[in-house]
């Protein structure tokens, strides 16, 4: 008896072959085509239903949309240096660290205003889990600033021959 295989079929693993034009895309231009197949649809959808004015607005800001959209697919993101992405990290640090402090204001003023028969200690009790994420919050926003604050000074790279 002859137990070995005689199959000369290709598996599915000899078949697959990839699209070259998918890997070879920038992910800002997946990210133009992708929302454009979303938004023009809805926008031809929209525009008849709507008000002339509004209709008129959609439209401009669908057209505003594609045109930004095909400036930011120019855009090479492996160009991008890290020192050039240091004020946007700053800011975001910022933001997140005064957020969470506004917002710790905003429940400390809705709880006096509006609970003012529970003391500091019961409003806490009452209201933990909105400071817990609130200070976090904030929490987050200083270590991201002290990753910046720690950062070595941008050096230029010298080639050494």
């Amino acid at each position: 008896m002859d137990f070995e295989s005689k199959t000369t079929a290709p598996t599915a693993t000899d078949n697959v072959e990839f699209r070259r034009s998918l890997t070879s895309r920038q992910p800002l231009e997946i990210l133009r085509n992708t929302e454009a197949l979303l938004r023009r649809p809805t926008v031809a959808t929209l525009t008849p239903i709507l008000p002339p004015k509004l209709s008129n607005s959609l439209q401009a800001a669908s057209t505003v949309a594609d045109e930004s959209l095909q400036e930011l697919a120019k855009i090479d993101l492996e160009e991008i240096s890290d020192w050039e992405l240091r004020p946007a990290r700053i800011f975001i640090g910022l933001s997140f660290v005064g957020f969470g402090a506004l917002i710790v204001l905003v429940l400390v003023l809705y709880l006096n205003t509006l609970h003012p028969e529970l003391n500091t200690v019961e409003q806490i009790r009452q209201y933990w889990y909105q400071y817990i994420w609130f200070v976090n919050l904030g929490v987050a926003g200083m270590f991201l600033l002290g990753r910046e604050a720690m950062r070595p000074p941008y050096q230029k790279q010298s080639v050494k021959k």
